[in-house]
């Protein structure tokens, strides 16, 4: 009878064991047919054939098999092994058959029998199902454990000389369980409205929900949303903090079946017939996701989405800002200046700024020459006009671009920074089936990015500083000019000229004109600051000392030049009170008040004086002096008195 009870106990326990399993356990196939020649030259075992698997649920891995199907004489020269993401590698086969044909088969831990027993040849009958199913010589319970996200590999090399043959196809199983503990994370993004006009006020709402199923609380969790040109950001609200700087939202926890929303508000600054797209990813989270990877940029995960609008309105030509100069202005007129035909590159005098660069170089695509257009490109023309009377001359690039990816870039390099420039492209347009014009304008001042305004023609829209064709414009017409104007200090400035999106493929010839430039002069904007602290004092020492007769106080000048102009025989003069005195031999220069390091002798002469900095004291004043003094460069000097 206890016999009895304990097998019925028993029977008991098994038959629970199989209602509550651990974990539900999903198969999932993945296929990779694109066929390769495999041969000792072809795939050496030195540079194997590579067939990738692109797994984008992140689950973690309970069993794994792979079906391998391909023709090839003597299948013994053949290996084979499959890869992990994570860098796991199981041999499946090792030069085994000898003298027997192809490969059709299923690698499986629970075969009955081994690959090293396969002796037969195999067919070609497309697979699944795979004619034959053997062990692989490694183990791929190898694999158990690991998370299934990213690209498995498998490799086949031919590692013997005289037969060859071809890659059919693959098919990789992995049979998964939710990564434990995990939490659900999946985002949502609106827009308020798909069809804004120009300067309306818009918002998106951003929605990150953890679903309730969730066995945790997701912490840590951020989101990378960086704004779009064309989208000017007012604020934002809702769960956490938004950085318009970087694009992060900060989110922290999210429990289970709780959602965290926030609102970011802005205004339309593209034109009318932009659309402007905007995306947002789940960056960073503390947990495991099944079907999807924070940060990864993945298409077709549930932790990213985006919102898109398209400006409405009828379109007019924009009112280009009025360039202010604080002194007077220098143009680049081609009208007057010569350009030989097919010539990349320029140098020209200009008044008040200096010996200035041009430079043009093309990327996917070769010039044109067309005698219209005054022959071979880049030339000097005046038919490409802008819709200017009468006509005037600027240099046109023709091009024959053989993809969308094609560029010509115009770099004009300036020897000092100008304070503001402005100028036209001709000709920024489209023609249905033949070209789409894209232009993006950047500049530089220092290495510091500067961004300019772009004005939009009645056949193209900006985003930001990116004009796009979008309606023909004939060559005589304003209708395809666009005005880029620098409101900020610039000494370097790029134009990239190519296509956009609804481009052909092959876009063939199209053309853009770059006329007149007009700079404001450099000029300098010296500031002048001084600091001062207690060194020491007479009965405290170096320990918070007071200023007190016989304390020594450290002070610095530090001269700075905020314009675009470099500052030229610039001289400095600082009277000392008669509260204190001047300690000899304390006078130091640098180009900062902590980097003041280099010794300065108090005397006007000699080789200190120029090295680049010179200082003297004489009388009662402290006196400092440089030939020279570059935008944004500074100039420091410091030195000790004693209080009287």
């Amino acid at each position: 009878m206890q016999l009895l009870r304990a097998l019925m106990a028993l029977a008991c326990l098994a038959a629970g064991l199989v209602a509550a399993p651990v974990g539900a356990q999903t198969t999932t196939s993945y296929s990779n047919t694109v066929s390769g020649t495999i041969s000792e030259t072809a795939t050496p075992c030195t540079a194997p054939l590579v067939r990738n698997f692109t797994v984008a649920a992140n689950m973690q891995v309970t069993d794994v098999d792979i079906g391998v199907q391909l023709s090839h004489t003597y299948r013994g020269d053949l290996r084979a092994k499959l890869v992990s993401p994570g860098g796991t590698v199981v041999n499946l086969i090792t030069n085994v058959g000898t003298s027997a044909d192809n490969l059709n088969v299923l690698f499986d831990d629970s075969a009955a029998a081994s690959i090293s027993t396969h002796s037969s040849n195999d067919n070609t009958t497309a697979a699944p199902p795979y004619q034959r199913t053997f062990r692989p010589e490694g183990s791929l319970a190898s694999f158990n454990g690991e998370a299934s996200a990213g690209s498995w590999q498998l490799t086949i090399c031919d590692s013997l000389n005289g037969d060859s043959g071809s890659f059919a196809r693959a098919h990789l199983y992995l049979t998964t369980v939710p990564l434990t503990p995990y939490a659900d994370l999946s985002l949502t993004k609106t827009v308020s409205s798909a069809s804004p006009a120009f300067g309306a006020s818009i918002s998106y709402t951003l929605s990150v929900t953890n679903a309730s199923a969730s066995p945790l609380t997701a912490t840590g969790v951020t989101v990378q949303d960086s704004l779009p040109p064309g989208f000017a950001f007012t604020g934002a609200s809702g769960f956490g903090s938004y950085s318009s700087g970087t694009g992060v939202w900060t989110v922290g926890s999210i429990p289970p079946g709780t959602t965290r929303t926030l609102t970011i508000s802005g205004t339309v600054t593209a034109t009318s017939g932009a659309t402007v797209t905007n995306s947002a990813e789940i960056s960073a989270s503390s947990a495991y996701d099944m079907d999807s990877t924070p940060g990864n940029g993945a298409a077709g995960e549930d932790d990213g989405d985006s919102a898109s609008f398209t400006v409405s309105g009828t379109r007019t030509a924009g009112v280009a800002p009025t360039l202010v100069c604080p002194a007077l202005t220098t143009t680049h007129d081609w009208d007057n200046i010569s350009w030989s035909a097919g010539a990349t590159s320029g140098s020209y005098a200009l008044a008040g700024i200096g010996t200035t660069n041009f430079g043009i170089t093309i990327s996917g695509g070769s010039f044109l020459s067309n005698a219209t257009y005054g022959g071979q490109s880049p030339t000097r023309q005046n038919v490409v006009t802008g819709g200017l009377s009468p006509a005037q001359y600027s240099i046109f690039e023709l091009v024959d671009f053989t993809s969308q990816a094609g560029t010509v870039t115009s770099t004009i390099t300036l020897p000092t920074a100008v304070p503001g420039a402005q100028f036209r492209l001709f000709d920024i347009d489209y023609s249905s089936g033949q070209f789409a014009d894209r232009v993006t304008v950047t500049g530089s001042f220092n290495g510091s990015p500067v961004t300019p305004v772009l004005t939009n023609g009645v056949s193209n829209y900006v985003i930001g500083n990116s004009a796009y064709g979008d309606v023909l414009s004939a060559d005589t017409s304003a209708n395809g000019t666009v005005t880029v104007t620098f409101t900020a200090p610039v000494d370097t400035i790029v134009i990239e000229y190519g296509s956009h999106s609804i481009a052909p493929a092959n876009p063939g010839q199209q053309g853009m004109a770059i006329h007149d430039i007009v700079f404001c002069r450099p000029v300098g904007n010296l500031a002048i600051a001084k600091t001062s602290g207690i060194v020491s004092d007479p009965v405290n020492g170096t320990t918070d000392p007071k200023a007190i007769p016989g304390a020594t106080m450290r002070y610095c000048l530090l001269v700075t030049n905020n314009g675009s102009s470099t500052a030229t025989a610039i001289n400095i003069a600082d009277p000392l009170p008669p509260t204190v005195t001047f300690v000899a031999g304390s006078l130091r220069s640098g180009t900062s008040c902590a980097g003041a390091t280099t010794v300065e002798d108090d005397n006007a002469s000699g080789a200190d004086e120029s090295d680049p900095f010179g200082a003297s004291f004489a009388g009662a004043t402290v006196s400092a002096t440089t030939a020279t003094l570059a935008p944004a460069a500074a100039m420091a000097v410091a030195f000790n008195v004693t209080v009287n």
